[in-house]
């Protein structure tokens, strides 16, 4: 914990409206830091502002907004401390059915917008040896039926993450990924919404294959959400890969992403592949082929 003779720093955290990067905010104030809590709109900056954490209105996708957070960062007279890319949606659908402009918009907000803002935020991190801690999830590591966009990015963000750390590593800074799993915030309940949204856009070809796929894995995300993490133990994971004085490559959050981690280095391809579908047909609709 920062103490009072130790100057205090800032912490950038992204996607901090709700959930886990609201969460992970309070934490790092909590801790002494002065956070720029990235939010997308008024009412969320009027409710997460409280002592310690100062709103900034982000959206990862505009350069705008993104230039502004940098310009904000250089003329303060604090060290960035850390960027925590935390911001992202999450998008189900099957390969076959997921329209071209879905897959890029996912990338935008969970890929290209973080490479935005570390790209912005380096010359700050470079200058206090800061670090960057990337959120990814237990889906940057094993891609389930219908996350193949949101794996997708996910595995893209590990790799970039893996370049970066040995990219900047021998300049002082520090490259975090923590992999959360189930986490209860709103998340999966958007995900569940956008998926029974793309499934009304589905063909009736595609609807005769994969709508008892999407059932039954919005199943799988609420029952798994609902065992998960609150969001305030997922942000002390966070906080940890922030303040470690020698952080970790990876972490994950999480009695879920620990087993899979672990299975996934153990498990041929074929036999996770059982395991997988063994766990999701269990929510399937009665009726349907699984």
């Amino acid at each position: 914990m920062t103490t009072s003779s130790e100057p205090q720093k800032l912490i950038v955290v992204t996607g901090a409206s709700t959930g886990m990067g609201a969460a992970a905010a309070r934490e790092l104030a909590r801790r002494g830091f002065h956070v720029l809590a990235g939010v997308r709109r008024v009412r969320d900056a009027d409710a997460i502002r409280s002592t310690g954490i100062e709103p900034v209105i982000l959206d990862i996708t505009e350069p705008e907004q993104v230039e502004a957070l940098a310009a904000r960062v250089a003329d303060d007279s604090r060290a960035l401390h850390a960027l925590v890319n935390n911001a992202g949606i999450q998008v189900n659908a099957a390969v076959e059915a997921l329209p071209l402009a879905e897959w890029r918009r996912v990338f935008e907000v969970n890929l290209f917008g973080h490479i935005a803002v570390t790209q912005a935020l380096l010359p700050a991190l470079l200058r206090s040896k800061g670090r960057v801690i990337n959120v990814s999830s237990i889906g940057g590591t094993v891609a389930m039926a219908t996350y193949g966009a949101y794996a997708g990015t996910k595995f893209a963000l590990e790799a970039v993450s893996d370049s970066l750390r040995r990219e900047v590593a021998p300049l002082g800074v520090q490259v975090v990924v923590v992999q959360p799993g189930g986490v209860r915030t709103e998340m999966a309940a958007r995900g569940v919404l956008a998926a029974n949204e793309l499934a009304v856009r589905m063909t009736p070809g595609q609807a005769e294959r994969y709508s008892g796929l999407v059932q039954a894995n919005n199943k799988l995300m609420v029952t798994g959400t609902a065992s998960g993490l609150t969001a305030d133990a997922a942000a002390r994971v966070l906080a940890k890969a922030v303040t470690a004085r020698r952080p970790r490559t990876r972490y994950t959050a999480g009695r879920d992403a620990t087993v899979i981690t672990r299975l996934v280095r153990i498990l041929s391809d074929r036999t996770l592949d059982r395991i997988l579908a063994a766990n999701l047909r269990r929510h399937y609709p009665k009726g349907a082929a699984a």
